[in-house]
């Protein structure tokens, strides 16, 4: 019994040993090397994108405050940037006023 536990073992440690070396092997080829590299651009692509996200949640916040610091002392309502680029209906683009002249 002894002897069949110690062959088990072997066998499951030449199996491990010999799978890690495959392993090894394929990622020193071409296309393993291509493939550690694309992936290591992805993982830093998606923490751009997430460091990204962050910063402009920050900054959306840091605006909001800064807004309402501006309403408190000034009492003028501060318009958010889609108020501030949407057009206002009453007030004439500036092709209308070429065509008016």
């Amino acid at each position: 019994m002894k002897r069949l536990f110690w062959l088990g073992l072997g066998v499951a440690a030449g199996a491990y040993a010999a799978r890690r070396a495959t392993q090894a092997a394929q990622n020193l080829t071409p296309a393993g090397v291509g493939a550690n590299i694309a992936d290591g651009l992805r993982e830093l692509g998606a923490g751009l994108g997430a460091f990204g996200a962050e910063v402009r949640a920050g900054m959306m916040a840091r605006e909001r405050e800064l807004a309402d610091l501006v309403e408190r002392q000034t009492g003028t309502v501060v318009p958010t940037l889609s108020d501030a680029l949407a057009e206002e209906p009453d007030r004439p683009t500036v092709r209308a006023r070429r065509a008016g002249r």
